[in-house]
């Protein structure tokens, strides 16, 4: 093992679900923007997209409205696009990180792996317990969209 391997290993937050439906129903609830914006980031956030570019290399902008009143300003780019199987998206402004969803279909609906790499290990460490939180958060809010429910 390198001596780069433990700094590398913290700048991987992993989280995963098993939903009740097919890979292509949980894809759909990424790539349709009104679905996304229904449950996209923690409780209590609200989304406004002002650009959302669902091809690869498209641009992702928008605003997170936190429950404090707060907005807070986003920028992605879909870094690569698998229907009903993968989706990365590389968050290009502070923090910077790229998200993986990876979609695989199993006897109970699909397996969803939610993996961030952030650039450094000192980002990754100083968000950790607030993006862990937010990322069971942000599935929560998935399998309520998935569900027909209020996902607040």
């Amino acid at each position: 093992m390198s001596a780069a391997a433990p700094e590398d290993a913290r700048r991987i937050m992993r989280t995963g679900r098993v939903l009740p439906y097919p890979p292509e129903r949980v894809f759909e609830a990424i790539a349709d923007p009104a679905q996304l914006a229904r449950w996209w980031g923690p409780a209590g956030f609200t989304n406004t997209f002002e650009v959302f570019e669902f091809t690869p290399g498209g641009r992702w902008v928008f605003q997170m409205h936190g429950p404090d009143g707060q907005s807070y300003a986003n920028s992605s780019v879909f870094d690569a696009i698998e229907p009903g199987r993968r989706v990365a998206v590389r968050h290009d402004c502070a923090p910077l990180f790229t998200l993986s969803i990876t979609l695989t279909a199993v006897d109970e609906g699909t397996a969803l792996d939610w993996v961030q790499a952030f650039d450094d290990a000192a980002t990754a460490d100083a968000v950790r317990a607030r993006c862990l939180q937010g990322n069971e958060d942000n599935l929560d809010r998935l399998g309520a969209v998935l569900d027909g429910r209020d996902p607040a």
